[in-house]
């Protein structure tokens, strides 16, 4: 998202991740999955750890196999608000990660991040993908946008968009 947009009645933009915002970044991935982890009978300090180690593990995964991926932080009226994380291929655009911190759920934001992806993919004649866990509330979300099963991976989902009356290869 090149320009800021207005949105619930804040500013909605993105800026390249940096070193200062690790802080940031680890609490997104902590509360995407603490619905996950109170089902354990682990103690706080087990499920921080265990959600460090795991976010510390998708950072490097993510940027070994996604070298050339863009990754953002979402702002929202200046304030960290989530990540996202997209890669650009010749032909897909694949969004890798979208979460947003739980105050800032329910206001649309989501929704514009991916419809800017919509447009920029249908400009520059792409189709878009992003991997979704199958219980994830978000699932809504992109049927909503459009997005339809492309392969179904046991616990994750492989969905796409594509633009109208475009025909994936």
């Amino acid at each position: 998202m090149s320009d800021d947009s207005d949105i619930s009645g804040g500013i909605l933009s993105l800026r390249p991740v940096e070193d200062a915002d690790e802080a940031h970044l680890l609490a997104v991935y902590t509360h995407s999955r603490l619905e996950e982890l109170a089902a354990t009978d682990w103690s706080d300090e087990q499920k921080a750890e265990f959600c460090r180690s795991q976010f510390e593990a998708q950072t490097a995964h993510y940027r070994l196999h996604y070298p050339t991926a863009a990754f953002s932080v979402i702002l929202f009226d200046e304030a960290p608000a989530g990540r996202l994380y997209v890669d650009r291929w010749r032909e897909e655009i694949r969004i890798m990660d979208i979460a947003l911190l739980p105050a800032f759920r329910g206001r649309g934001i989501g929704t514009k991040l991916l419809t800017n992806l919509q447009n920029e993919a249908v400009a520059a004649g792409k189709f878009l993908s992003i991997h979704v866990e199958r219980f994830n509330p978000a699932l809504t979300l992109y049927v909503r946008l459009g997005f339809t099963l492309a392969e179904d991976k046991g616990v994750y989902l492989l969905l796409h968009w594509q633009p109208p009356g475009a025909h994936l290869t």
